[in-house]
């Protein structure tokens, strides 16, 4: 019996990535494809090869970014800092939560990537920073 189904001619393995809000996002997770506006870019570290030569350049800067449900921290390493720039809109697709001084922030590394895309239409919401939330780590027992 022959199907026209697509489903059956998908790659194995590949599946539709499931977009999350930055609300939804929580410590210790992983695997988070959002679609986010970039607000601002600072640019925190900054190497050159004066170091070594057979280094590369490391760059890293902290973004806010958001979506409609709120904002969080992006820390942007490398290439992925051209492409966070202040009103782009951005696909981060296998984005992972890092912890940093008992706070959040999203990460994408090797195994993501961060796509520039069409600008969004919704409008941030600035008032729920998740970056500012602390977290505690409690042992259970």
């Amino acid at each position: 019996m022959a199907t026209n189904s697509t489903e059956n001619d998908a790659k194995p393995g590949l599946r539709k990535p499931v977009f999350v809000k930055v609300e939804n996002l929580t410590p210790g997770t992983n695997g988070h494809t959002l679609i986010v506006k970039v607000l601002e870019s600072n640019t925190v570290l900054q190497k050159g090869r004066s170091v070594s030569p057979h280094l590369r350049n490391t760059r890293i800067a902290e973004c806010l970014i958001g979506d409609e449900t709120g904002t969080i921290l992006f820390t942007a390493r490398n290439d992925q800092v051209d492409l966070m720039k202040a009103d782009a809109t951005v696909i981060l697709r296998n984005a992972k939560i890092d912890m940093f001084k008992s706070t959040m922030r999203l990460a994408v590394d090797k195994w993501g990537r961060v796509e520039v895309t069409e600008p969004a239409a919704f409008e941030v919401k600035q008032d729920s920073n998740l970056s500012l939330v602390e977290y505690e780590l409690v042992n259970m027992e």
